[in-house]
């Protein structure tokens, strides 16, 4: 993948302007709205910033059910932290310029493909496929190595470091399928080749009042990347993950047969086996994908909350779950997301479709949040821990993007003033870095200094252990703000590679229906509280403890990432039946690389690929229920 979801590079930029921000938090004044009791700050006036977060995680009531977090020594800086800290050097002065000039190349480019008809870009995209399948039967497989796209490993949009392509493999150039080549409105469909990105659906389909049903945040995003890999969005809950809404996939496979999956036809399986499958199935090269109606405007409520952990993540089971079987409800809303900015506090937001008359009703506050100079949105939603709860209208693509110029609040880490108002107005609409660029310009011992210093990972669980999640990760991992999203893992035909808790039916708990059962995207995106103190942290071995908390509670982790997951415990915690039928009946083995080999961390030799080319994953890998 590029991986579906909305990530950065990693780094720890303006350590001291990062340790004030998360450790001398003000309590919020008395009058702020809350949902649970605020807590008193025990926090005496001029302390230390290490002594308040001490003196806060021992001494709360609403932690007393935690674990004391590990007593860390501190950390001798090294060379690299030095390049990190003053990393925003290059950032400013070449990857920010050269980023906008590959973006309005990009725009460019996606104005001439609109100029051309549906036929045209369909004919273009036949001839392409055709070029495709010529470039597969030219493969010799005693001689050459396994398939992979030609896109620089740079490129993908993940922390993964794509390192199986340093191996021997063959090449297939994808680059030429980035059009739309159809909206139907009749059908409420949109036909799009796997290079389309998100930013590119949403300037062709919002002015019909229309959108895919999920509609990942950042720009860059791309429909191959959100099926091969992972993407939810804010109306996941009511639609799945990206791959949900697909339709129908084409695709080519090993032996460069061109076919068409659906749900119902002869290629069922195929079409199930495709999502997660990281592109070791096939080369996919259009997906149709379900549109829905929308409105001009999303209305978006700002609830803050207040209490323990597990209390916070109650209030967002609470901001959006109707019980068992009532998805009907009126009440459930389009958009769900949560953040919670430190262990007591947290905003949950909900969105409804609004209309243009609606919103821009007398007394109705609008708010572009998509102009370059206005706050980032995650400072804006955090907001109402001081004003309280609040109700704004905002336009709908602007709301569908509302993450990609900050990258959640990776920005604040890339470029520490990046969030200041004099750069926002001057510098602001160079805004996001590529994070291709970010990735290009940092050596071997820079990414490694970001997998140990950094945590970027996705906690994928149901979502009655929401709470139980946070918990975790506030004692193990200390990161903060972290993003909640919601979403539904249907019961389907085929036992896939994620799949719901067996039985979860049921339980007849909050959010589940009859047929889905409620998940959560936990999103751990920062640098950890021990690194910004300055202490020892070995992030290899925080990830390895949170995979095999994931896998003892039926959780998964998005492939994008950057996992420490051995072959056996890969399995453990996706289901390889499926995957591994379509792959000996369509012909994968010996011509694509294995799921787990391709995601796997580290160099790949010749000698791996050659074993993984015979490799066959052992049932008893495959999690049994």
């Amino acid at each position: 993948m590029q991986s579906g979801h909305k990530y950065t590079d990693l780094g720890v930029f303006g350590f001291v302007h990062l340790h004030s921000l998360l450790l001398t938090e003000p309590p919020p004044p008395p009058h702020t709205h809350t949902q649970f009791p605020v807590a008193e700050d025990p926090t005496p006036s001029g302390s230390d910033p290490v002594c308040i977060f001490a003196i806060f995680r021992f001494s709360s009531p609403k932690m007393s059910d935690l674990e004391a977090p590990l007593v860390r020594p501190k950390r001798k800086k090294i060379w690299v932290d030095y390049f990190v800290q003053f990393r925003w050097i290059i950032v400013i002065f070449v990857v920010l310029p050269i980023s906008f000039t590959l973006y309005f190349l990009t725009y460019l480019g996606d104005v001439r493909s609109e100029w051309k008809s549906y036929k045209q870009r369909q004919k273009e995209h036949d001839e392409n496929v055709k070029k495709v399948v010529k470039r597969l039967e030219e493969r010799n497989p005693s001689k050459d190595g396994l398939v992979c796209t030609a896109r620089k490993p740079w490129i993908a949009v993940g922390m993964r470091n794509v390192d199986y392509k340093r191996a021997r493999h063959f090449e297939v150039d994808l680059s030429a399928f980035r059009n739309i080549l159809e909206i139907d409105q009749e059908r409420m469909i949109a036909k799009c080749e796997p290079l389309v990105n998100m930013g590119q659906i949403t300037r062709a389909t919002v002015p019909l009042n229309l959108a895919l049903a999920v509609v990942a945040e950042l720009d860059d995003l791309t429909v191959g990347g959100l099926i091969n890999g992972y993407g939810i969005e804010g109306s996941s809950h009511l639609y799945g993950l990206f791959s949900d809404t697909v339709v129908a996939y084409e695709i080519v496979l090993a032996g460069g047969r061109v076919v068409r999956a659906t749900k119902d036809n002869e290629y069922s399986d195929l079409f199930y086996a495709i999502p997660w499958s990281q592109g070791t199935l096939g080369l996919l090269v259009s997906a149709e994908i379900k549109l829905i109606p929308i409105k001009e405007y999303m209305k978006l409520t700002y609830t803050p909350v207040r209490g323990s952990v597990k209390e916070l993540g109650k209030a967002y089971i609470d901001s959006f779950a109707p019980q068992f079987g009532e998805e009907n409800s009126e009440e459930v809303p389009d958009f769900v997301e949560t953040m919670i900015y430190n262990p007591r506090e947290g905003v949950c937001m909900t969105g409804k479709y609004a209309s243009k008359e609606e919103a821009k009703k007398k007394g109705n506050t609008i708010n572009s949040v998509g102009w370059w100079f206005k706050p980032w949105f995650y400072q804006h939603a955090q907001t109402a821990l001081t004003k309280g709860e609040f109700v704004e209208y905002i336009p709908t693509r602007e709301y569908y993007h509302r993450h990609t110029r900050c990258l959640y609040w990776e920005g604040e880490l890339i470029l520490p003033f990046a969030d200041q108002w004099w750069f926002r107005y001057s510098l602001g609409w160079l805004m996001p870095p590529k994070v291709s660029l970010l990735k290009a310009t940092q050596g071997e011992a820079i990414r490694n200094y970001y997998h140990e210093m950094h945590v970027i990972q996705d906690m994928l669980v149901p979502l009655y252990k929401v709470p139980d999640a946070l918990e975790w990760v506030d004692r193990e991992m200390e990161v903060y703000p972290l993003w909640l999203c919601p979403h539904r893992l249907y019961k389907l035909p085929y036992k896939t590679m994620v799949y719901p808790e067996p039985g979860f039916e049921q339980q007849c708990r909050q959010g589940d229906t009859p047929y889905a059962q409620m998940y959560t995207d936990v999103g751990v995106y920062y640098a950890p509280g021990p690194v910004l103190r300055g202490e020892v942290f070995d992030g290899a071995d925080a990830v390895r403890r949170m995979e095999s908390w994931l896998i003892e509670n039926h959780g998964f982790q998005p492939q994008y990432v950057v996992s420490e997951l051995n072959e056996k415990n890969f399995w453990r915690m996706f289901d390889a039946g499926l995957y591994e039928q379509c792959r000996n009946k369509y012909g994968a083995v010996g011509t694509f690389m294995s799921v787990y080999y391709k995601c796997k961390k580290g160099r790949k030799t010749e000698k791996e690929v050659q074993e993984a080319e015979q490799a066959q994953v052992e049932v008893p890998y495959a999690e049994t229920d």
